[in-house]
């Protein structure tokens, strides 16, 4: 089977997330939105629905006769289809807490540049983006950073089963992107993240995900994602 992600092209934003869990797995996947017309098909699944189904926003994902929505979902299906979950329940449970809370921390990372509307540009809010990144560098970066941490200092080189999960994807996608936006404040917070920073190392090393990510299908980080580097919120 061939997958379908519905994603906006140009930049990683959620559907990076999914990706990811393609790529390790080794699927074959269409990135609809790149593809010529591709626009136009996610906007009209969004508008019309998609074999019955009406996501929210994207991403969106076609897997033959199903189609999910959500990212947290998406990544938790893919993942328990192809190896990349924890065979108990309570460690499938527990990779959803943690893909869902990473959900809520790339919520927060987009309201840093965009804290009063989506539909406003950035330099319309630019002082109110600067009040709301002070706060987050201070103190949501470190809540969550440190939970992650603690995850791993209980459970060891990952964060939640014996290998590799969704999970551990989606928190090296959240480093990446946190290094990125906010350099200098994961710089000071990089002695406190000793075995998050493994994690990211560890993931970055997995051979399919190595391919990818010096691949062109990785688009580079750049300011119109989620995750964006204006350096007055990371002074």
């Amino acid at each position: 089977m061939t997958y379908e992600l519905y994603y906006w092209p140009g930049l990683q934003g959620r559907g990076e997330f999914v990706r990811l869990v393609l790529e390790d797995a080794g699927e074959e996947y269409v990135d609809v939105g790149r593809e010529p017309g591709g626009v136009k098909k996610l906007m009209r699944g969004l508008e019309h629905g998609l074999d019955g189904v009406f996501p929210f926003a994207p991403p969106y994902l076609r897997a033959g006769k199903l189609v999910l929505a959500q990212t947290a979902n998406i990544t938790r299906y893919l993942g328990e289809k192809h190896g990349l979950a924890p065979k108990t329940e309570n460690g499938r449970v527990a990779a959803s807490m943690i893909a869902m809370t990473i959900a809520d921390l790339v919520a927060e990372v987009h309201d840093t540049h965009h804290p009063i509307s989506v539909q406003q540009t950035y330099e319309t809010q630019k002082a109110t983006a600067k009040k709301r990144g002070d706060v987050f560098r201070k103190e949501r970066i470190p809540k969550f950073t440190s939970w992650l941490e603690h995850m791993l200092e209980q459970n060891g080189r990952t964060l939640t089963g014996s290998s590799i999960s969704y999970a551990d994807l989606a928190a090296f996608q959240i480093v990446c992107g946190l290094e990125y936006a906010f350099p200098n404040t994961m710089k000071k917070q990089a002695k406190k993240l000793p075995k998050l920073l493994a994690l990211r190392d560890h993931i970055a090393a997995r051979p399919n995900i190595a391919k990818y990510l010096a691949s062109p299908r990785r688009v580079p980080f750049n300011e119109t994602g989620i995750f964006r580097q204006y350096p007055e919120l990371d002074p």
